[in-house]
């Protein structure tokens, strides 16, 4: 796994970055956001501590897949742990393999910052080798969208 971070100062308040970014108040906020992995991504469960949640999209060939993911951490306006631990492919969950030994036990964790008025997100996150370079184009792109949103 290759470790990476990103960084966006958000001129918004904590609370309200918080809210968008998970979705909280309205899923579309962070549907909007998450759209530039996929157009259709969305989640499905909840933010708490110790939840199952199913980050999902459907592909070009309109199966829903994704990932099995474990809230392994919520501290509100502060810090949001997400664990990786299996696949969704055509709508069924693969939680063994060799295609899900390759996330297994990935960390996604978001880290939030607030400084007069301002917030900065962090993201640290564990991927495979063949997405780093998408990764890397990809989130800071949907980090600036999140920022566009919060400060509207």
């Amino acid at each position: 796994m290759e470790k990476l971070q990103f960084k966006v100062n958000i001129n918004a308040p904590v609370t309200k970055v918080y809210d968008v970014m998970l979705g909280l108040g309205s899923k579309s906020t962070y549907e909007q956001w998450v759209a530039l992995f996929n157009p259709t991504s969305t989640y499905e469960g909840n933010w708490d501590k110790g939840s199952k949640i199913l980050f999902v999209g459907v592909d070009e060939n309109g199966e829903k897949g994704g990932m099995v993911s474990r809230i392994t951490e919520n501290v509100p306006h502060r810090f949001v742990s997400i664990q990786h631990y299996g696949l969704l492919t055509a709508g069924e969950e693969i939680t063994e393999g060799p295609d899900v030994e390759k996330w297994a036990n990935g960390f996604e964790n978001y880290t939030f910052e607030e400084n007069n008025g301002a917030t900065t997100v962090t993201v640290d996150l564990d991927t495979t080798e063949d997405f780093v370079d998408y990764m890397n184009e990809t989130y800071p792109t949907a980090l600036g969208k999140l920022k566009e949103i919060c400060e509207k």
